[in-house]
């Protein structure tokens, strides 16, 4: 029987994968034999992390394409890249977003709050629509959209973000019924508390980290490499009837 989880020949675009939950998505993706472009801001450490990843893998399955998901054209320039490196894209993961503000949503800017819905919705919606079209032609695809469990409850401190994260979740189920009938899934993935630098203003908060672990049934907040293996699961012949879903992974924080 042919591995279900078995990638070799697909290729990839992660958003945001030079570190964190992105960058350990791209590696489980090339460990399984997919070809996966890293993608962030900053040149230096797209290079360093596609360096890492192969060195890990033993091939040449990583290449660094750096871009600001904020600018429709940067997007743009990273899928044909992406395209001309590996042929064609076969998988798309929406891991890159942005929380500029922490705190009451009455305290923040226009601004923050346009930068936030522009990042983590109208980018990934652009996004897709670039990848789309092909993978319907070629009838498979896999998109995945990392969201968070702060899109399905209320929040003091995450307003905007968590509005972003809700949205992200009706994204896809909208694209999971237009692609269906062309064999294109589309999910998100909704990690609870996971310990990145993205996330740091929540778990090096004693209180907060306190107040999270003791609500969780793990007792502990989560590692980047714990969200990966669903990305792999919904990326392969595995996932291949799964679409219009959100996965929570959160060390049952919302089981409580």
């Amino acid at each position: 029987m042919a591995n279900l989880f078995d990638l070799t020949g697909k290729s990839a675009i992660i958003t945001g994968s030079s570190r964190g939950i992105g960058k350990a998505i791209a590696h489980r993706l090339a460990e399984h034999g997919a070809n996966v472009a890293i993608s962030s801001r900053k040149a230096d450490a797209c290079e360093a992390a596609a360096a890492e990843i192969n060195d890990a893998v033993g091939r040449t399955a990583a290449i660094a394409i750096p871009c600001n998901i904020a600018a429709k054209e940067a997007l743009q320039q990273l899928v044909s890249e992406a395209e001309r490196a590996f042929g064609k894209i076969d998988i798309l993961v929406c891991n890159a977003a942005s929380n500029p503000y922490f705190g009451p949503m009455g305290g923040m800017s226009d601004e923050q709050f346009t930068k936030i819905l522009q990042n983590n919705i109208v980018s990934n919606h652009w996004l897709i629509q670039m990848v789309a079209p092909a993978m319907r032609e070629r009838k498979d695809g896999a998109i995945m959209i990392i969201s968070s469990i702060g899109g399905l409850k209320g929040s003091a401190v995450l307003g905007a973000y968590a509005i972003s994260k809700s949205a992200d979740m009706q994204l896809a189920r909208n694209l999971a019924l237009e692609f269906g009938a062309d064999n294109v899934r589309v999910n998100t993935i909704a990690p609870g508390l996971i310990q990145t630098d993205f996330a740091k203003a929540l778990w090096d908060n004693p209180t907060i980290l306190k107040t999270y672990t003791e609500h969780s049934c793990l007792k502990r907040i989560g590692q980047p490499d714990e969200i990966a293996g669903m990305a792999v699961f919904l990326a392969s012949k595995a996932g291949a009837f799964t679409t219009g879903q959100t996965f929570v992974i959160d060390g049952g924080q919302t089981s409580i």
